[in-house]
């Protein structure tokens, strides 16, 4: 078997997610079809961070094991090494196939121990949001959601700056049995592009179900005058103090067109085992919904 890693990027508006769904189109779904066209047998993936439907990816990772014959049938008679050869296939695969709403950045041999779900140290996002100051421009409608009326966007970042660190982010994720909540919260950042719409940038080791929109839902709350900008931190303290979810109040989750994963971030190859058992070890539910 040999491992190979592949960067991609996808638009998410006309996906039901990623994960393969039976009678859905899904970005795994085309993938993996386009792979086993390729290489003439089916292939199983392993991703980064599972994304939800409506979600986009700038930059999305698998992992995925080829045996011989699959080597040999993509190698066919070019001179290309196996990673450019699986790269321009698999472009060509999803074109045929119409998918022209995923990229594939690049393909490379990887090391067997490299995991594209649990090596990964980082995932960093970005969500779009136009207010009423904002110019609102139609060809980024599908990556922007909106509010009605306007945001103040320095009371936002004065609460984005008390969520930073390690903390039990219970009441802005939608817990898993069995699965926890930490998560470090390493940047988590405000402020308006030149279009005046409303950027929230957010990186951590990972993100549970729903915690990237429903973090900017409560910065919005915030940003609207609804919540002091002292009560995000509140209720990150009221969970840790062992306040459950119902005590906590309901999230405010928005919409899924408006986030984007940016990146992925990988240790050197020579930590990607001791990487990858950690997080097994500490967090068993990394790589589910990310967002």
């Amino acid at each position: 078997m040999t491992r190979f890693r592949i960067d991609l990027g996808y638009r998410g508006t006309d996906f039901h997610g990623w994960a393969r769904q039976p009678g859905l189109r899904t970005v795994q779904g085309e993938v993996e079809d386009a792979l086993a066209l390729v290489t003439g047998a089916p292939v199983a993936t392993v991703v980064a961070g599972r994304t939800d439907a409506g979600v986009h990816a700038r930059h999305q990772v698998l992992h995925l094991d080829l045996e011989a014959p699959a080597l040999a049938r993509l190698a066919g008679r070019g001179d290309r090494e196996p990673g450019a050869a699986l790269a321009a296939r698999l472009r060509g695969a999803l074109g045929r196939g119409g998918a022209r709403d995923i990229a594939i950045h690049s393909a490379a041999q990887a090391p067997p121990d490299f995991d594209a779900r649990f090596a990964a140290v980082w995932r960093a996002y970005r969500y779009r949001l136009a207010d009423a100051a904002t110019f609102r421009d139609p060809l980024r409608a599908d990556s922007t959601a909106e509010h009605r009326g306007r945001l103040d966007e320095a009371a936002m970042a004065r609460a984005a700056g008390e969520l930073l660190g390690l903390h039990d982010f219970l009441p802005f994720c939608k817990p898993r049995p069995e699965a926890t909540t930490v998560r470090t919260l390493f940047a988590l950042e405000v402020a308006r592009d030149a279009d005046d719409a409303l950027e929230v940038r957010l990186r951590a080791d990972a993100f549970c179900h729903h915690m990237v929109r429903a973090l900017v839902g409560g910065l919005v709350r915030v940003g609207s005058g609804a919540w002091p900008a002292s009560r995000p931190a509140e209720l990150l303290a009221r969970a840790e103090a062992g306040e459950g979810k119902a005590a906590l109040g309901p999230m405010s989750v928005l919409p899924a067109h408006g986030l984007v994963l940016e990146a992925i971030g990988y240790p050197d190859p020579q930590e990607f085992a001791a990487q990858a058992r950690t997080t097994r070890a500490r967090r068993p539910d990394i790589g589910s919904h990310q967002h």
